[in-house]
């Protein structure tokens, strides 16, 4: 019964990504920080959570709608138990073409082979330097390179895709780019670098912490040649850049210089089971009551299609154009909804 929903902007309902817990091991500064989430930040009791059987009665109800990508997110999504069951039930679901799941890696070496037979196609894997005093500060826990770089190849190993994302700060990891770059052009992994983003309402963002995705490829191109390569899909967020002679690549995720609200397809459920329209959103949508209230899957689809239908979420276009009072909103913590 797919019928493909499009938004004020006429943009489709394409993707969904679903966080599965709010907890991570890591304390980044830019997602969160210590100082906010210390020992006795309230996460959500296991009974707020979604549980398995109604994350994939939802996956199958977006799919209708047109949903053919799923990611999973956190948090860290590998800290919520037996997560290779759910992926295993949203494999399960008809319409589902693509699982991926976006991790720090940290657990990613125990759980890569059982993760892959469950069914997962993909993970993308944050890491954010090769360097293990800044990675350590990074991190804020103390975790170190080489466990994120087994995860990697474990991964890789199993038989899953595999991708790496670096949020690039000036001051903090721009000396990094180029050893990133490096590293991974030899591994043969894609490495995409993201602009630093003002995602949530306490990770400091600056504007003059921003790497512009030009610098960077500028930077890169001036030693290993690139040349521009063509999005794989209508809404891709990552501009694409080929290492010239080779088929290694890099991608660009620029979302404060070069905003892509206008091609988003990109639906987010909380780990609570509240939808988000944009990664900047003040709040979302609570599809959990509805679900444990007995409401039909007709009328949940109903209640989905009309939230997509009065989406007009474009705030990284006017965040560009410095649209007024933008500043000031409130913001979900991106720990709640994944990346």
């Amino acid at each position: 019964m797919e019928k493909q929903v499009f938004d004020s902007r006429k943009r489709p309902l394409r993707d969904l990504r679903i966080s599965v817990t709010d907890k991570c091991n890591f304390r980044c500064q830019y997602c969160m920080p210590a100082e906010i989430f210390g020992p006795d930040y309230p996460f959500l009791p296991q009974h707020k959570l979604l549980t398995f059987e109604e994350i994939t009665r939802l996956t199958a109800i977006f799919t209708s709608l047109g949903v053919e990508k799923i990611r999973i997110t956190g948090g860290e999504p590998l800290m919520r138990r037996n997560l290779a069951d759910l992926i295993r039930m949203i494999r399960g679901v008809e319409g589902v073409k693509d699982i991926a799941m976006t991790t720090n890696g940290s657990l990613l070496a125990k759980h890569a082979k059982e993760l892959k037979q469950a069914g997962l196609d993909r993970v993308t894997v944050s890491l954010d330097s090769l360097d293990d005093e800044r990675f350590s500060k990074i991190n804020g826990r103390g975790y170190r390179v080489e466990q994120i770089l087994e995860g990697i190849e474990a991964a890789s190993e199993a038989g899953l895709g595999v991708k790496i994302n670096m949020v690039v700060q000036r001051g903090v990891n721009d000396q990094d780019i180029l050893p990133m770059a490096r590293y991974f052009r030899e591994k043969k992994h894609i490495l995409r670098f993201i602009e630093f983003m003002d995602v949530g309402n306490s990770n400091g963002w600056r504007l003059d912490q921003v790497v512009p995705s030009r610098e960077i490829v500028s930077m890169i191109h001036s030693e290993m040649p690139l040349e521009a390569a063509d999005p794989n899909y209508y809404g891709e967020v990552a501009s694409r850049y080929r290492y010239v002679g080779e088929e290694g690549e890099i991608g660009l995720i620029s979302s404060v210089t070069q905003a892509f609200c206008s091609t988003c397809t990109r639906a987010r459920l909380s780990a609570e089971g509240k939808m988000y329209n944009c990664l900047f959103a003040s709040s979302g949508e609570d599809l959990r009551e509805p679900l444990r209230e007995g409401k039909s899957d007709g009328e949940i689809r109903e209640l989905i299609s009309s939230i997509w239908l009065r989406r007009d979420d474009r705030y990284s276009e006017e965040r560009l154009k410095n649209t007024p009072g933008i500043a000031k909103r409130s913001k979900v913590e991106m720990s709640h909804i994944g990346g």
